[in-house]
C-alpha cells in the first residue's frame, strides 16, 4: 500500500514537473515574440479610454474621447497584423492549443486530434478586431466600442489558453473582467465568432 502511495506521489510529482516546464516555455515563446509590440499596453489603454468615453455626461466631450482612440485602434491593428505575420514563420508544433479543460504536459502530442493552432486562432482575432476598428461609420461608438472590447478580451484569453490552459484562462476573464468566455463568444462580431467555433470549438 505504501508502494502504490509512493508511485502515485511521484508520479504526480514528475507530470507537474513536466506541465510548469512545458507552460514555461510556451509563456517564454509567447512573451519573446509579445515583447516587440506595444500590444499589451494599446489593449489597456484603448480598455481604459471606452471606459471613459461610457462614463463622460458631457456629450461634446464624450465625442472627443472616442475620436482620440482612432489612432490608438489603427496602432494596434497594424501591430497584430505583424505579430501574427511573424508567429506564422514558427513552426506549428511549438504553436499547438490543446482543447482539453485542464492543462496536461505535452498534450499536444500526445491528443494531437484534440487541438488547434495558434496562428490560426490569433489570425482570426487579429481579422475581428482590424474589422471592427474599421466599422466606426456602420455603427454607434457605443456600440463599436463594445464588441471591439469583447474581440479584444477573446484575444487576451486565447493567449493565456495556450499559455496555461482554457480552464485557467477563463477564470482569469472572470476575474479581471468579470465576463465568461460564453458571454465574450455571445459579444464579437458573427464573423469571429463562427471562424472561432470552426477552429477551437464552444
Amino acid at each position: 500500500m505504501e508502494l502504490i502511495v509512493l508511485l502515485v506521489l511521484m508520479t504526480s510529482l514528475g507530470l507537474y514537473m513536466l506541465n510548469a516546464r512545458d507552460q514555461r516555455r510556451r509563456i517564454a515563446l509567447l512573451a519573446s515574440h509579445l515583447g516587440k509590440y506595444q500590444i499589451e499596453k494599446l489593449m489597456e489603454g484603448l480598455t481604459e479610454g471606452y471606459m471613459r468615453a461610457l462614463s463622460e455626461q458631457d456629450p461634446e466631450r464624450r465625442t472627443q474621447i472616442w475620436n482620440l482612440q482612432s489612432p490608438s485602434e489603427q496602432a494596434l491593428c497594424e501591430q497584430l497584423g505583424r505579430f501574427v505575420a511573424g508567429l506564422a514563420t514558427l513552426d506549428a508544433d511549438q504553436l499547438r492549443v490543446s482543447k482539453l479543460p485542464w492543462s496536461l504536459p505535452y498534450a499536444w502530442k500526445l491528443f494531437p486530434g484534440s487541438t488547434f493552432d495558434l496562428r490560426q486562432a490569433l489570425a482570426i482575432h487579429a481579422a475581428g478586431v482590424s474589422r471592427s476598428a474599421k466599422s466606426g461609420m456602420d455603427r454607434s461608438p457605443r456600440k463599436r466600442a463594445f464588441t471591439l472590447s469583447a474581440e479584444l478580451f477573446l484575444l487576451q484569453h486565447t493567449c493565456h489558453w495556450y499559455c496555461r490552459s482554457r480552464t485557467v484562462a477563463s477564470a482569469r476573464m472572470l476575474v479581471r473582467h468579470r465576463t465568461s468566455h460564453a458571454q465574450l463568444l455571445d459579444a464579437v462580431a458573427p464573423e469571429t465568432r463562427q471562424a472561432y467555433l470552426e477552429l477551437a470549438g464552444p
